[in-house]
Formats: C-alpha cells, sequence, structure tokens
C-alpha cells in the first residue's frame, strides 16, 4: 500500500503520545503512522489497542538515542514526516537525575534532525525565516517538534509566554527541553530543516502516567491517603486538556508556516490548591463522602526546588492563524479525567 505521508511519530505509547496516535492514525488513513516508544515506565502498549490492527500503524520498541535505529526506521518507512514527542518530563526525576533528561530531550532529538536532514537533504538557500508564509501542508517533508511553556521560566502575577518570550528555564527538565527547541530552529536555519515547533501548556486526561497531579490528588482521595501541596499550593498553572492539544497539533501540522512557533494553551488558570479542591469536591460527589471530607487529606509539604510560580500561554496566533481555539469545556473534561483515574485506581 502506498501512503501519502509516512510520520514517525516519537513517543507514540506515552500521555500525549497515544492520543495523537489515535487520532492521525483514525482521521488519516492514507497517513501510515509508524510509532517509536521506548516503553519506559510511562509507555504503555495498552494505550494503542485501539488502533493495532489498523493498516497505517506500525509500532517499533526503541530508543531515540539509538542513532543507527533512527537512521534505519528513515530508510525502511520511506519517512518524510516526523513529530516528536519522545522526552523525559517530569521535572522532579530531571532533579534527581538531570543527565537522562539530557540524553533523551538533547541527544535524542539531535539524533532524530540528523536522520532528516540525510535522508531529505539540506537546503539553506531555500531556509524560511520565522514566520514564513510557506505552508507545512504544502511542503514534501516536515519535522515538527512538540515542546512545553516551561522553557520561558515563570511568570509574575501578570503576562502570558508569547512565541518571542524569551527562554529562561529554571529546571533540568525545561532546560533540556530548550536546549532541543534550540537544536530545531538551528537546523532549520543551517540546513534548511523544515520544521515546525509548538510550546503546550500542563496537558490533563486520561492515560498519564499517574505521578502527575491530577492523578496522584485523584488516587490519594481514593484511598484515604495524604494529598501532597507543594508549598503553600499558591502556583498556577494553565491547564489543556490533551484532546485539545492533540487538535491543535493535527491545525499545526496542516497550516502552520515553516520555521514558525505556535504556543498552545487552555486560557484556563489554576492555583494548585484551588484546582486540589475541586478535585476534592467532584471526588467527595463520585464517592459518596460527605462535603469537604477530602479536603481534609490535603497535606503541605517543602516546595520543589526551582518551582516555578506561574505559567500562562498567550495562544493568540493559534487563534489568529490558524484558527484553533481550546474548546473551554473544564468541568466536563475534568469530570471524565476523574472518571478514568477512578476506573483504572480500583481495577
Amino acid at each position: 500500500m502506498i501512503f501519502e505521508r509516512n510520520i514517525l511519530l516519537t513517543g507514540g505509547a506515552g500521555f500525549i503520545g497515544c492520543h495523537a496516535v489515535k487520532h492521525f492514525v483514525t482521521a488519516y488513513p492514507d497517513y501510515r503512522i509508524v510509532v517509536l516508544d521506548k516503553l519506559t515506565y510511562a509507555g504503555n502498549l495498552d494505550n494503542l489497542k485501539e488502533v493495532a490492527d489498523k493498516p497505517n500503524f506500525v509500532f517499533v520498541e526503541g530508543d531515540i538515542c539509538d542513532a543507527k535505529l533512527i537512521t534505519d526506521l528513515f530508510a525502511r518507512y520511506e519517512i518524510n514526516g516526523v513529530m516528536h514527542l519522545a522526552a523525559e518530563s517530569h521535572v522532579d526525576r530531571s532533579i534527581e537525575n538531570p543527565m537522562e533528561f539530557v540524553m533523551t530531550n538533547v541527544v535524542g532529538t539531535v539524533n532524530l534532525l540528523n536522520a532528516a536532514v540525510k535522508a531529505w537533504g539540506e537546503h539553506p538557500a531555500s531556509t524560511a525565516s520565522t514566520g514564513s508564509a510557506t505552508a507545512a501542508t504544502g511542503a514534501k517533508y516536515l519535522f515538527y517538534h512538540i515542546s512545553t511553556d516551561e522553557v520561558y521560566g515563570s511568570l509574575g502575577k501578570e503576562g502570558l509566554f508569547r512565541e518571542d518570550t524569551p527562554y529562561d528555564p529554571r529546571s533540568p527538565y525545561s532546560a533540556s527541553k530548550a536546549s532541543s527547541d534550540h537544536f530545531v530552529r538551528a537546523y532549520h536555519e543551517t540546513y534548511g530543516l523544515p520544521v515546525v515547533i509548538s510550546n503546550c501548556s500542563n496537558n490533563y486526561g486520561p492515560n498519564q502516567y499517574p505521578e502527575k497531579l491530577i492523578p496522584v490528588v485523584i488516587n490519594s482521595i481514593l484511598h484515604r491517603k495524604p494529598i501532597p501541596v507543594y508549598g503553600k499550593g499558591e502556583n498556577i498553572r494553565d491547564w489543556l486538556f490533551v484532546g485539545d492539544h492533540v487538535s491543535a497539533m493535527d491545525a499545526i501540522w496542516h497550516r502552520g508556516a515553516s520555521g514558525r512557533t505556535y504556543n498552545v494553551g487552555g486560557n484556563n488558570e489554576w492555583q494548585n490548591i484551588q484546582l486540589v479542591k475541586k478535585l476534592c469536591q467532584i471526588m467527595d460527589d463520585n464517592l459518596g463522602r460527605a462535603t469537604g471530607e477530602s479536603e481534609g487529606l490535603i497535606t503541605y509539604v517543602t516546595a520543589r526546588k526551582g518551582h516555578d510560580l506561574r505559567y500562562a500561554i498567550d495562544a493568540s496566533r493559534l487563534r489568529d492563524e490558524l484558527n484553533w481555539e481550546p474548546k473551554q469545556k473544564f468541568d466536563e473534561y475534568l469530570s471524565t479525567t476523574v472518571d478514568y483515574y477512578l476506573s483504572l485506581f480500583k481495577s
């Protein structure tokens, strides 16, 4: 079978990756989606069982740090697009083991970039500066790098991260992602590699590895364990439903401009403590507990090192250029997320 696109999607058995895989495999049967995942603690093949038998789905277990494997995959499947999601992503883990984040997030990304340049050739004379009107959808090749808003550092009480906000990473994790972003841009400028980059805010939804805030809170409440909250819980995050993120990825893949960066946010800021209390209310209702019972489990713990005060995304470029906005169904999506983890943790 001849496919219109052969896309190497890295990290496809992880949280955001599995939702992206299921969307692109199902929505675009003319695209072959070659999923590469190392299947570490955060990757789970069960996340992909819905599409495992699709003719345009291929799974390869492997590491993006394996340069030979990457080169072989480009040749074997005639890869003409990369959707790069594979990353070590937990800040606390990066504090304990920074080198692991350097290897996966930096070296792994450069391996992919090198393979793309080798397979697709160099076109430095045609390199478009950031803001080019060259649409990715019309390009024969595309390298789409998915990153995080944490590369921008920390905001005060006012302001939003824009695509031109200077980078100011504060943790080993965000520093490694900032480095990978810079390499992607450098390969665009140096070799003419057609690229797009997106930086997203905190994702939530089903299939997330349960070390992140929302599943940790749900699990703690279910089993009546202390709910750990850093500091006074005053840190603020912009929460983006994973399905909304995938719809933004679709828009960026098909309509984004070569060399362009797009911020993806949920327009949905919450103080950690307020989000925890909201989850407590939902859980009390679901479990038939007295109102306020779960709030009694909240336990304030020492804030982690480099804990940024506030993240908030200005996603107006996505809205204005690609006609994308989040669906703004936080209550509905959060309830769906709670139901998913209750079912998971009870099984």
